[in-house]
């Protein structure tokens, strides 16, 4: 089979598209026939191992999984003999988490993997790009617990996880102002939001409203400077680990002194929310954001394209 694979971190350069066996499942496991998958943050940090700490899941010298990609939609091709939940023919879709190897034509994963099968309403291009940042935002918007009628931010609303939040957020009862540039105000406003700042016009941290919580999915702002937009017992929420690695540090001091806040949690894939997100796709309550669609053979130029950090929503690669 073909797959995208790299022996040592480092740019998209590094990158090689080669024949490789095809995985055989354990019985405990599927063998998928990936239709689609996507280049996202995550992909790309294991790719250059940075920050430098994630070398301690992913390998100190070199990458212990040499085929990324961890979200994916694709075909149940067989299954082990110990698996009950899945069968031949099934059109899957989810996450495949630190195991990787969705960059490729076939990957096999455990049958309690975060998968569930793939939402009548989308095809597998669609299906693919739902995941990663749903995941994610899901994870961050729950530490806000959010209620109906309060009011969040999100700080870069058009990318895979601010996509996500808003439509999330909104899902969740709350209102939505989002952060973005002035060409995706538009989609903004269609994924639900309820007022829309253009970063290039307006420092949204100057905005004069007051939040419930503000969400920076693109980890470009700080606790420091959005402070101000929290009312009293706000939380401030960020997709990064901020300078020198403070908002962890901040979570753990900010927790104990009241008042305005910090929360930074560590998601986790789970097959329950990929069932949930599902059934909100089914019923007309999210929708996958694409941006661009690349061949496996041009995977590198996907690589690339994310690093730029202005993809709209998602790249999805098709193999």
């Amino acid at each position: 089979m073909k797959a995208s694979v790299h022996t040592r971190y480092g740019s998209p350069d590094v990158l090689r598209l080669v024949e490789v066996d095809r995985p055989v499942p354990k019985d405990d496991e599927v063998l998928i026939r990936v239709h689609a998958t996507s280049v996202n943050r995550t992909d790309c940090g294991f790719l250059r191992a940075e920050p430098f700490f994630v070398r301690v899941v992913s390998g100190l010298l070199r990458p212990r999984a040499t085929i990324l990609g961890s979200e994916l939609a694709g075909e149940v091709e067989a299954v082990g003999k110990d698996v009950a939940s899945f069968k031949q023919g099934d059109q899957v879709f989810g996450l495949t988490g630190t195991h990787f190897g969705a960059h490729a034509e076939y990957v096999c994963l455990p049958e309690d993997a975060a998968i569930a099968t793939r939402p009548a309403t989308m095809g597998y291009e669609e299906a693919a790009a739902v995941c990663d940042g749903a995941m994610l935002a899901i994870a961050f918007l729950r530490w806000a617990d959010l209620q109906a009628g309060q009011r969040v931010l999100v700080n870069g609303a058009s990318g895979s996880i601010g996509s996500a939040a808003v439509q999330l957020a909104r899902y969740y009862g709350a209102q939505v102002t989002a952060v973005c540039g002035a060409r995706n105000l538009e989609l903004a406003r269609s994924l639900g939001a309820d007022a829309v700042i253009d970063y290039t016009r307006e420092d949204f941290t100057r905005c004069g409203r007051q939040f419930d919580a503000v969400f920076d999915t693109v980890g470009k702002s700080s606790f420091r400077r959005c402070s101000k937009l929290l009312k009293k017992g706000g939380v401030y929420l960020s997709s990064e680990l901020g300078f020198l690695a403070q908002n962890p540090l901040l979570a753990l001091w900010t927790s104990g002194i009241g008042g305005r806040r910090i929360k930074f949690p560590i998601p986790k894939v789970s097959r329950n929310d990929v069932r949930f997100f599902r059934e909100l796709v089914e019923a007309g309550k999210y929708r996958a954001v694409i941006d661009r669609r690349y061949p496996l053979e041009r995977i590198v130029e996907a690589y690339r394209y994310v690093e730029t950090g202005q993809k709209t929503g998602n790249v999805v690669i098709t193999t």
